[in-house]
């Protein structure tokens, strides 16, 4: 007890003048409050999409490869919160958005029938050099936060990454599809064995990417698998 008292006492010396700032809007974080201040985290633009079966994030899938159920957390708007977010993710080393964003997606799927039916998170990997260069797979941070609210495991050995490919910046749909071919394979095929497998992402625009990990996964002996990604792309 002696221990986690001088670790509280610490931790709020570190905070009285280092305090941690909402990525919304820059003010001190409160007790309590991660990432975003209440404030910011009610503009978060919430899809709402969890429990409705053909929405934008399904159809972005659909009669492509199969799947059982897709969803969205919030919309990805040029200049938006969202983008803000995962920018400072990806590179800024904010790691906790991560997890932050992760586990507001596990409140939500934790809500539905669906979600309940889970067996493994797996996030789309990076390609080793890259996540060399980053320190880390911003897609496992989100995969953790989900599994954490969840109570879920997340694995980032279940899929592997096995060239590194180009940006798909700028790229026609066609051209993604083309540039994502065979650039996944499973890993422990044991593992992945009649499981229903979670596969998440950071922002969805046309899919290629996460159609290309699908179609790895299926591979293996009857797997079904539900998809999930923090923001899906909007003009």
């Amino acid at each position: 007890m002696a221990t986690t008292l001088v670790r509280e006492m610490s931790q709020g010396l570190v905070h009285l003048f280092y305090p941690r700032l909402c990525e919304g809007c820059g003010k001190p974080l409160l007790k309590g409050e991660q990432v975003l201040c209440i404030s910011c985290g009610l503009q978060l633009p919430e899809t709402g999409y969890h429990d409705i079966e053909d929405n934008e994030t399904a159809l972005r899938f659909a009669g492509r490869v199969p799947f059982y159920h897709a969803t969205s957390l919030a919309w990805f708007i040029t200049d938006g919160l969202l983008q803000h977010l995962i920018h400072g993710l990806k590179y800024k080393g904010k790691k906790e958005t991560g997890i932050y964003l992760g586990s507001r997606l596990g409140i939500r799927l934790k809500e539905t029938d669906w979600g309940k039916g889970i067996d493994v998170i797996v996030p789309v990997p990076l390609h080793p050099a890259k996540q060399a260069k980053r320190g880390y797979n911003q897609s496992m941070l989100i995969a953790q936060g989900i599994g954490k609210t969840m109570g879920i495991p997340a694995s980032d050995k279940l899929l592997v990454r096995t060239r590194d490919t180009q940006t798909q910046t700028k790229k026609t749909r066609a051209e993604r599809v083309t540039n994502m071919e065979g650039a996944f394979k499973t890993g422990n095929r044991e593992t992945l064995k009649n499981k229903h497998i979670l596969l998440c992402d950071d922002v969805l625009t046309t899919g290629a990417t996460l159609e290309s990990c699908i179609l790895a996964l299926l591979n293996e002996e009857s797997i079904k698998i539900s998809i999930a990604t923090i923001g899906i792309a909007v003009s």
